[in-house]
């Protein structure tokens, strides 16, 4: 009897669209990801069980088109396949649902409260993180928590994430020379973790302190 692999008639990722194509309409939607993802490469340096993902098409259903976060983590997959990196992320292929999604709210709605957010209940994603940068009167972030089907919102600023242990929260810094509120990662502590620009700030300062010019090392 030949044995039957249901993987093996599934697209891989390398031959799937990497995202939608669809154009960002905020800044925003890229830099803060991206912010959270370099943040993360340098707190977890070690650890080679990860992966988040940055305007990248997630599949869980070879006919249907792939969901785009603007940014996701993964937990219990390959940091890296090999030096082409992921095209995409297929589910089926990666057996792991991302733990956590975040979506950056653009100055036209997406579905982020709606579409979207039902998308990733149905996907079982755990944690969901909306971030609204033009809100005045409401929280502009918000952090899910999937309970019992239905996401729950969660309180505080950081939140508290014990499946990740991390926390995710917002609080002005600069980023890039860019003086704003940008989201970060926390530790339980609720002390936010570096930027890679902070790091190398300090590193320059205790080389100054010792009489060593930073721009003198290569």
């Amino acid at each position: 009897m030949l044995d039957y692999n249901p993987l093996a008639c599934m697209p891989s990722s390398e031959e799937l669209p990497d995202s939608d194509e669809t154009p960002v309409d905020n800044e925003l939607q890229d830099l803060i990801p991206g912010l959270l993802k370099a943040i993360l490469a340098m707190a977890w340096a070690e650890r080679m069980d990860w992966f988040f993902g940055v305007d990248m098409g997630v599949y869980y259903d070879p006919y249907q088109p792939a969901i785009v976060p603007d940014g996701f983590l993964s937990l219990g997959v390959e940091r890296f396949y090999d030096e082409n990196l992921r095209p995409s992320y297929a589910i089926w292929e990666e057996e792991k649902v991302p733990i956590l999604v975040l979506e950056v709210v653009s100055q036209t709605y997406r579905g982020e409260y709606s579409t979207k957010k039902d998308a990733y209940a149905n996907l079982s994603v755990l944690y969901y993180v909306v971030y609204n940068p033009t809100r005045r009167r409401k929280p502009r972030l918000e952090v899910y928590k999937l309970t019992n089907g239905v996401y729950q919102l969660q309180d505080g600023n950081p939140v508290w994430l014990p499946e990740i242990d991390l926390g995710i929260g917002i609080e002005r810094g600069t980023y890039q020379g860019i003086t704003r509120e940008w989201m970060y990662w926390y530790n339980q502590q609720g002390k936010r973790f570096l930027t890679p620009e902070e790091r190398a700030g300090i590193l320059a300062e205790r080389l100054r302190a010792l009489g060593v010019d930073p721009d003198s090392i290569i």
